[in-house]
């Protein structure tokens, strides 16, 4: 079965851990396998818990509560709450990570960035460590749809949060990580076999020097535009959103891609997210709503003071890095499709992102080239 996997070692990560984040990371040696049914993992988890976490140990497995809160298509998260009596004592959250998806995340960066992220007050506390995933602090608020993230109300909410976000400070190198990715993942797309001889057809159809070539000639345009270097969040799409109404916070999770980026590529891959999974891309935001956005990124305090000239940078950074975004989730599609076993069409992925770059292409690269002869004169 995937998943049994140890991804690291536990103990070592929670010792390292001692020196840069503020509370002690419980380690423990165990695995869980995500393919697993939620009856079959419930006693599994109970076991978890108990050898993470001392203090419970000792409780009856039927003190602990394990419900699904959602299955995204690289990982799931449950939530496990702690009930003693009629009372519940406490509700964690466990992501439990899917099997070979060490081949499209970096799992310790992951762990690098998630030590500061918690540290400037975004999203859940990191509690624990296990074979193939982490142990988090529940947050009590619910996950966006993708309709959601055109709401007029939540959209200056999500650009004031992402312009904190983009202050973090990680500690070492600065360095973009948008085209090492995406060349890494070219190079584990190119070269694939599939099992399957209807989805070995359809793979073959993919012209990979045509691909190649893209991507050069975005690379040569992007770097022309000189878009901040910032710490990016990378994969800001409705999930890995929530909202608490009542208490009026919302939060950024899951920072599985996190690293220093490009500005104008996390939030043109946040346009491109608009579309959800089934890739409708008339959802993807027009000219007005994608400046209400940046009003509110610029200056959350003074939205309408934005200058003409800022916005419109901004609109042509965005546009053009919202390619390089569906380069990056074809090329990761194709790979998903071999090393993953969730039931999700990652082929059909490919050329919906990739149908969807060649068809905006020349409107924003003529957008960009134009921004950029504009500069010069």
């Amino acid at each position: 079965m995937g998943g049994k996997v140890k991804i690291w070692n536990p103990v070592e990560i929670a010792e390292q851990a001692k020196n840069d984040y503020a509370s002690q990371i419980f380690p423990s040696l165990l695995t869980i396998d995500p393919s697993l049914s939620l009856p079959q993992m419930t006693p599994l988890v109970t076991n978890l818990c108990k050898d993470m976490f001392k203090d419970w140990s000792n409780l009856d497995d039927s003190c602990f509560i394990v419900d699904k809160i959602s299955g995204g298509i690289t990982n799931l998260l449950l939530k496990v709450s702690i009930e003693q009596g009629d009372s519940v004592n406490a509700i964690i959250t466990i992501r439990l990570y899917g099997p070979n998806t060490e081949h499209i995340i970096d799992r310790h960066r992951e762990l690098q960035a998630i030590k500061y992220i918690t540290s400037a007050g975004f999203g859940a506390t990191w509690l624990g460590i296990f074979g193939n995933g982490i142990v988090q602090s529940f947050i009590n608020a619910h996950t966006l749809e993708p309709s959601d993230m055109r709401d007029p109300k939540l959209v200056p909410k999500i650009a004031k949060q992402l312009k904190r976000f983009h202050h973090v400070e990680i500690p070492g190198s600065k360095e973009p990580q948008l085209w090492n990715d995406i060349w890494m993942f070219f190079e584990k797309a190119s070269v694939l076999e599939f099992d399957d001889s209807e989805k070995q057809k359809t793979y073959k159809t993919v012209s990979f020097r045509e691909v190649q070539d893209e991507i050069n000639e975005l690379q040569v345009l992007c770097d022309r535009l000189k878009s901040p270097v910032v710490f990016s969040h990378n994969d800001l799409l409705s999930g890995n959103i929530m909202v608490n109404h009542e208490e009026d916070k919302l939060y950024f999770i899951d920072y599985e891609y996190a690293s220093y980026n490009y500005r104008g590529y996390d939030i043109g891959n946040h346009f491109a997210e608009y579309a959800g999974f089934e890739c409708d891309y008339s959802l993807y935001p027009n000219m007005n709503d994608q400046y209400h956005f940046f009003r509110h990124y610029l200056q959350p305090d003074r939205p309408h003071e934005v200058s003409e000239n800022d916005l419109k940078t901004l609109y042509v950074e965005a546009n053009t890095y919202a390619l390089a975004s569906h380069l990056f989730w074809s090329l990761w599609g194709l790979i998903q499709a071999k090393m993953s076993p969730i039931d999700f069409d990652y082929l059909g992925y490919f050329f919906d992102r990739y149908k969807e770059y060649k068809r905006q292409k020349e409107k924003f690269v003529l957008l960009a080239l134009s921004y950029l002869s504009e500069c010069r004169s």
